[in-house]
């Protein structure tokens, strides 16, 4: 398996063995089923219990799985690492990437009062392949501080061994992140943005308050003109493969969820990528 190979857990028995506890590569496959199988702990150890064929591939016996309270508990092991190590086991040199949103379990107000639960949308940035539609890499925060460049750079230093092309929106123009892609030997696929002429700056009110006698004393919106030649010289075919990374938010979205279930941050960060794994486990099968 996968897990056994990335965990290093190979040799080691899936159940607890004189007194040990379960395998790494054990609870990151029972989280995936109960993932994919969009249930809770109880009723994912209730419904594997009558799927004998699937936890001997684990390398489980009925008896051996764990409790409810047990597989919730063992998320807290599973490193963020770990998940962008199974991530990564479809790398690709042309990615995209962007942004996207998810929401966070409903809860009572009493809980939200006692435990400062606030904020109620996760961002999460992706980095997908272009050509398979796999998630490369996932990058996740409970708010919206910071600059999207910045954390644009910081997901590609991590993939820069394989990345050759990194194609993203507008809202990731800024010149200091292309110059660092282009030191990671990534070449950046991402059109200036020209901003529109904005107040009073118009060519037709000028003529209009000239054929009135009064003279315009209105400053000129500069724009640099090398940004329109940089936009057209970007590869209009691999800049066109942007829109994938928001084919893929949404199939995710809609076959796994639009919402996570954990209720503190570390967790919903680890369901998120473990939600991106199953994701990919998916689209591998089908091809």
């Amino acid at each position: 398996m996968v897990a056994q190979r990335v965990t290093g857990d190979g040799s080691e028995s899936a159940a607890p063995n004189g007194g040990g506890g379960f395998a790494d590569y054990a609870l990151v496959s029972l989280h995936c089923l109960r993932i994919y199988l969009d249930t809770s702990y109880r009723m994912t150890i209730d419904l594997l219990k009558e799927m004998p064929q699937i936890t001997r591939e684990i390398g489980l016996d009925a008896a051996d799985l764990p409790a409810p309270s047990t597989l919730c508990k063992a998320l807290d092991r599973i490193e963020m690492s770990l998940c962008r190590v199974l991530l990564r086991q479809s790398a690709s040199e042309h990615a995209a990437l962007d942004a996207t949103f998810y929401d966070r379990d409903r809860a009572s107000r009493h809980y939200c009062q006692r435990t400062n639960y606030r904020v109620q949308t996760l961002k999460v940035t992706k980095l997908v392949d272009t050509e398979s539609q796999a998630v490369l890499d996932v990058h996740c925060s409970t708010t919206l501080k910071g600059s999207d460049a910045d954390l644009c750079e910081q997901i590609a230093r991590r993939n820069a061994g394989d990345l050759r092309t990194l194609t993203a929106d507008k809202g990731y123009d800024k010149t200091a992140l292309r110059e660092r892609l282009r030191e990671l030997e990534i070449r950046p696929l991402i059109k200036h943005c020209i901003r529109a002429p904005k107040g009073y700056d118009k060519t037709a009110l000028r003529e209009r308050l000239r054929e009135l006698e009064i003279r315009p004393l209105i400053k000129h919106c500069i724009r640099a003109p090398y940004d329109h030649a940089h936009n057209a010289r970007i590869d209009a075919d691999l800049y066109a493969q942007r829109s994938m990374t928001e084919t893929v938010n949404s199939a995710v979205k809609r076959s796994l969820g639009y919402a996570v279930r954990a209720r503190t941050w570390f967790r919903e960060f680890r369901e998120i990528a473990l939600m991106c794994i199953v994701y990919n486990i998916k689209r591998a099968v089908k091809q």
